[in-house]
């Protein structure tokens, strides 16, 4: 044994690892984003956690029902667990492998029985060790990549946990949205309904035609089908948000209004360089090419001789009683070598297609990088664009109202037509409708930016005892 480790110790000083190391493939990027406002050396938004960003106290309770219930999340989680073990496994190879063995024989009619030499007609017991002696670097290889496929797993488990929490927070604005856009048709047809019992005694007494009363009964048709298809799309967004906490469909409970929920004033993008040390869909993509890269070393070590360091030892005795006596002992030790021969050129062919797979995973990561810097641009001005577009829309939201309330003034007082009414009327409740999206883009294009730039460090809400001691 000590002569085994001694060799063992000696081969593996001798030993390397073939095949390239891994480096971060450079990337193109700017000194800020194209459509950031203000100064990129401000913090960024994700460096916020999740619950500073979102205020609405029954939005937050959501989210952490969603973190605790979700069975996406649960399932990235139990694969996280899965590649914790296989790296356990593949680290296990640097240890030699020790198996024993024993034989109880039920009975025995053979003469050629000799003390010390293990049979199938003999009582044995015997330990067989065999340690492969990693001189090319495969096993260091193999736990490389087991290394990086398992915090690809973590950093995937992370984005699950960004996408549930943007997930929840849209579904819960888009919900807010419906809330108060149902609110104004209900409203409008309310009014509707009064214009057209006012038509409807005009047009009795004579004081206005029956293409009026029509033109009024439609527009109060179309508010009433405009509130059904809100009710219908409320009641679709309770259930998709009912899936996202991991539940049956139930009737969501309702926290801030959709115009009392806070926005940051200025949102900071941070700078780009950050976002390749962040965002998780970013990091599974480099871990998998890291893994891919590990694998060619492996694949190359394949074609070179295997050598392992083997020993067996044990005990044999046709009777059992003296099983232990001296004479009864056996084994061996020694060396073996195993060289690819036949399969020389089938290893090849693996190696190639090893490295063709270590090509794609490079083209996924400068994907996976081009298309998060197009998401950050794409919410940034989404942000931008729909602050002001909102402040527009409330002027004009104004202005329809004071508009309506003269129209129905000379209506009622013989001054008007009801075209004008009509026309004031469908256009501030268009426009209130429109007022809402904007609201909601906005606080959903917040939601976007802050997962685009992978935001949400900590999955959960700190309590309040922890709160106080920090």
């Amino acid at each position: 044994m000590r002569t085994i480790t001694i060799i063992g110790l000696s081969l593996l000083l001798l030993s390397c690892s073939i095949g390239p190391d891994y480096k971060r493939p450079p990337a193109d990027g700017e000194d800020r984003f194209r459509m950031a406002d203000g100064s990129s050396e401000l913090p960024s938004l994700a460096n916020l956690p999740w619950w500073d960003l979102l205020r609405d106290e029954q939005l937050q309770q959501l989210i952490r029902m969603a973190l605790a219930e979700n069975r996406d999340l649960q399932r990235a989680v139990a694969t996280v667990e899965e590649f914790r073990a296989r790296a356990l496994v593949a680290k296990m190879d640097y240890v030699p492998g020790l198996t024993a063995t024993a034989s109880l024989p039920a009975s025995r009619k053979a003469n050629f029985l000799f003390p010390g030499f293990a049979s199938p007609f003999n009582y044995y017991l015997f330990g067989n060790l065999a340690w492969e002696v990693d001189l090319w670097g495969r096993v260091r290889r193999m736990n490389e990549a087991a290394r990086a496929d398992l915090v690809s797993k973590e950093e995937n488990r992370r984005a699950v946990t960004i996408q549930l929490v943007s997930a929840v927070a849209e579904a819960y604005f888009n919900l807010r949205q419906f809330d108060l856009q149902l609110d104004i048709a209900k409203r409008t047809l309310q009014s509707w309904e009064e214009s057209v019992r006012i038509a409807q005694a005009r047009l009795r007494q004579g004081m206005t035609s029956k293409l009026d009363a029509d033109q009024f009964e439609a527009e109060r048709a179309n508010a009433a089908a405009r509130t059904a298809e809100l009710e219908r799309q409320m009641s679709q967004t309770e259930n998709h948000l009912s899936v996202l906490l991991g539940r049956k469909s139930v009737s969501i409970a309702r926290g801030l209004a959709l115009d009392e929920q806070i926005v940051p004033p200025t949102i900071p993008a941070g700078l780009p360089s950050e976002l390749l040390q962040r965002r998780p869909d970013i990091l599974v993509a480099e871990q998998q090419l890291a893994a891919a890269t590990a694998r060619i070393g492996a694949a190359k070590a394949e074609r070179f001789p295997r050598i392992t360091l083997t020993g067996l030892a044990g005990l044999a005795h046709p009777e059992l009683s003296l099983i232990f006596n001296d004479p009864s002992s056996f084994g061996v030790f020694g060396a073996g070598l195993a060289a690819p021969l036949l399969n020389a050129q089938v290893l090849g062919f693996q190696q190639e297609a090893v490295e063709a797979q270590s090509k794609q995973a490079l083209a996924q990561y400068q994907q996976t990088v081009l298309t998060a810097f197009r998401e950050v641009e794409d919410a940034l001005v989404a942000v931008r664009t729909a602050r002001v577009q909102g402040e527009a829309q409330q002027q004009q939201v104004a202005a329809l109202q004071s508009a309506l309330k003269l129209a129905e003034l000379r209506y009622k007082g013989g001054l008007a037509n009801y075209l004008d009414v009509l026309v004031a009327r469908r256009n501030l409740f268009e426009s209130e409708l429109a007022l809402t999206s904007t609201r909601r883009l906005l606080l959903a294009s917040t939601v976007q930016l802050y997962k685009a730039l992978g935001g949400g460090w900590n999955p959960e809400k700190p309590s309040a005892e922890e709160n106080k001691g920090s």
